[in-house]
């Protein structure tokens, strides 16, 4: 079988589906066409096989004898500027995280052969708007992550919080809800990876000022980027209570579905995308008081623009402190129910799903 894919090759999230994806279809022969978004290939965080980069570099290499008619495409990316195609047949794999469709961004989604969307709540919400060609595909857990069993701060609970810094993903108020209870107590630690590659550094040094109240903590682990998928590895084996499950808005959430996987006890908002993974046996589910934070953050949500309008689901502090005391009595337990997910919830299923859609629409 012949596709043509177009999809960022980088370290970011969608960077991360794309590599996951592209190692499936090799196993399952698809002869590839490739075309990484933006024309650049950074693949430093993976620990990549010689095989899977000939193959990658092959499918780049020819990949304009893919552009034909008959040929299905792929794309993965957002719903803005997915309006272009290559092909005729365009399937687009995106992730939506806002509550209120605008109207270009339903005519982009309804434009496509198929739109694939990674939770069901974006399915569901762009089908009452009318649109009648989407489809939810869960992704995987990633393979190359694997539990290493070793202990890393004998005696002290370690709370861990990764994703970029953004209202959106309530990185502020995470931070602080913590640090109201468990700041300058060396029985814990919160490690922090939430470098935004869109902010400069004068900006995040800005940002830590205004998230601390310029105050200092001694428990509070600042951690630069990680540039290698296998430090991140290290961090979440490092950790054993995950907070990223707190983002008022996402479009899967690879950092706590991983630490999940892994045996991690994950915070989690029952809301978006968390419900296509986490359950009450899995995380510690927080439920939301509804949709009170707006989307608009003057970065990357405008208020009024064509794309990403409505509101991001809240929660309440108190709530959220008591699901932290609550794992607190779970640390030292493998979390068996989030090995499952993991085990059950694999890029193979991802890719056979997509790939049996896609032939199936052409």
């Amino acid at each position: 079988m012949k596709l043509l894919l177009e999809t960022p090759l980088n370290s970011l999230s969608f960077g991360n589906v794309s590599y996951n994806l592209i190692k499936e279809f090799q196993r399952l022969d698809i002869e590839l066409g490739l075309f990484p978004t933006g024309d650049n290939v950074d693949l430093a965080a993976f620990d990549i096989g010689e095989n899977l980069k000939e193959y990658i570099q092959n499918a780049i290499n020819k990949r304009w004898n893919f552009v034909d008619k008959e040929i299905p495409s792929l794309k993965l990316w957002h719903l803005n500027g997915s309006e272009n195609r290559k092909n005729k047949n365009q399937h687009l794999i995106t992730f939506y995280e806002c509550s209120e469709p605008t109207q270009i961004e339903k005519t982009i989604c309804g434009v496509q052969d198929s739109t694939i969307f990674t939770s069901t709540y974006a399915k569901d919400l762009f089908g009452k708007e009318g649109c009648s060609n989407t489809h939810f595909i869960p992704l995987g857990f990633d393979e190359e992550f694997k539990r290493t069993d070793r202990e890393y701060l004998k005696g002290v609970v370690h709370f861990g919080l990764m994703g970029k810094y953004e209202n959106r993903k309530h990185t502020k108020k995470i931070i602080q809800t913590w640090l109201s209870k468990y700041g300058n107590d060396p029985k814990y630690q919160l490690s922090c990876c939430i470098n935004n590659p869109f902010f400069k550094p004068e900006q995040m040094h800005g940002v830590w000022q205004e998230v601390t109240k310029g105050e200092n903590y001694s428990n509070l682990n600042i951690i630069p980027h990680l540039a290698k998928n296998s430090e991140v590895n290290e961090l979440l084996n490092a950790i054993d209570i995950d907070l990223t499950g707190l983002s008022g808005g996402e479009g899967w959430n690879l950092p706590a579905f991983n630490a999940t996987c892994l045996g991690k006890w994950s915070i989690v908002l029952n809301e978006t995308s968390h419900k296509d993974w986490a359950t009450k046996d899995n995380c510690i589910l927080v439920e939301s008081t509804g949709r009170s934070a707006p989307s608009a953050d003057g970065m990357f949500f405008t208020k009024g623009s064509d794309y990403n309008q409505g509101n991001f689901y809240e929660w309440d502090e108190g709530t959220v402190l008591k699901a932290m005391e609550e794992a607190e009595t779970k640390v030292g337990q493998i979390n068996t129910e989030g090995v499952k997910l993991g085990d059950n919830m694999t890029y193979r299923k991802t890719a056979e799903a997509i790939l049996a859609l896609v032939f199936k629409e052409n």
